[in-house]
């Protein structure tokens, strides 16, 4: 009995059963590779989308065209003009101004960081999309309190290395069309504009003709007026729109001291007429017809004029300058006429009403022609 048993099966206790029922070390080890090159793939997976959507990240932050106009925008809010004319496709050229319907004779006086005196806050892409290759970035900001939105065209000029180099496909530069009647010179953010300095006619520019200046956009620009002769308080334009022109007409007003001086100009004139010891005073608004005298005669050192009061002036805008608006005013004469029946001699001393108006045109050296006068005598 005992030696059927040893030289029997195998009993639970003999390794060899074990090792029939385990699996055999060649697949084990193949399956443990398995999963472990499973789970490598896996990481690896994980890992390279995590890189990509770093690299998209710093590619929309600060490599895509969204990133390109951001940084535009903020050149702008730096003041720094000459940073932002060189930023590719923003500079422009007269053949470039033409092909986009503008005039090509439009200064580049205000493409300066003098005249980027505007805040430029909030700025935000709120839109990017693609177009035919280009790229259309739309930007929110906020000027000076004045909310607006422009949408610029980006197109990729390049590579360096795996960044992409990006270009603007329109310029963002504007034009703003400055009219501004009653003064050859004005300001643009403060910074001061002779027309003539920066039109095409030089000197000979036409004083009524609106100027076409060149501008950064977005922006806002304030126009205003501030000289010894005339003044206009500041009228705000927003440039916002790429190789758009915007209209401003201006209609400045004569200053408080230059009115002074055409009164002065108009109390002189009158007050030379009535040194005239005549019925009518030559080149003057005032006067006496000798036939309202009957024939009678003036005894010309007897006769004096004078004024009693001077007509208010009122300056009022006449084309490029100014006119003296019509003013009613009245000449004092006293006068000893004798009679032609009796050679009796009377005394005159009457009121007479007259009209006054005339012209102010501002002189190239900037000094005032005033040229008074009477609607009667023209």
């Amino acid at each position: 009995m005992d030696q059927a048993t040893a030289s029997g099966a195998p009993t639970a206790a003999d390794p060899r059963g074990a090792a029939a029922d385990a699996t055999p070390p060649a697949r084990a080890a193949g399956g443990q590779l398995a999963r472990d090159l499973v789970l490598m793939g896996l990481v690896g997976a994980l890992l390279a989308a995590a890189i990509w959507a770093g690299f998209s990240s710093l590619h929309r932050q600060f490599w895509g065209p969204s990133a390109f106009v951001e940084r535009y925008v903020g050149t702008l809010a730096s003041g720094s003009a000459a940073d932002a004319l060189a930023i590719p496709g923003v500079a422009l050229d007269t053949s470039d101004l033409e092909a986009a319907g503008l005039p090509a004779t439009a200064s580049e006086a205000l493409l300066r960081s003098a005249a980027l005196t505007f805040d430029v806050e909030e700025v935000e892409i709120v839109e990017e999309r693609v177009v035919d290759d280009i790229v259309e970035v739309t930007a929110a900001y906020t000027l000076d309190g004045t909310k607006g939105e422009t949408t610029f065209r980006v197109h990729q000029t390049g590579m360096d290395g795996l960044v992409p180099r990006w270009g603007f496909e329109t310029s963002p530069l504007a034009v703003i069309e400055v009219a501004v009647r009653g003064s050859m010179q004005f300001s643009v953010n403060g910074f001061e504009i002779d027309k003539r300095q920066v039109s095409a006619d030089g000197a000979e520019a036409d004083p009524l003709d609106p100027v076409p200046l060149l501008v950064l956009s977005p922006g806002l620009y304030a126009v205003s007026v501030d000289t010894a002769t005339a003044e206009a308080e500041p009228t705000r334009v927003l440039a916002d729109a790429a190789l758009h022109s915007v209209e401003l007409d201006i209609q400045a007003q004569p200053t408080e001291a230059f009115t002074k001086v055409v009164q002065e100009q108009v109390t002189t004139f009158l007050g030379d007429c009535a040194t005239q010891q005549v019925l009518q005073p030559t080149g003057c608004p005032f006067g006496i017809q000798p036939e309202s005298l009957g024939g009678d005669r003036v005894l010309p050192d007897t006769l004096s004029w004078s004024i009693p009061s001077d007509p208010q002036v009122e300056i009022v805008p006449d084309g490029a300058y100014w006119a003296i608006s019509p003013a009613t005013g009245a000449a004092h004469v006293e006068v000893d006429v004798q009679s032609i029946f009796d050679g009796s001699i009377y005394h005159l001393s009457e009121d007479v009403p007259f009209v006054i108006d005339g012209t102010v045109e501002i002189l190239p050296d900037g000094t005032a022609s005033i040229l008074v006068g009477s609607p009667a005598l023209r």
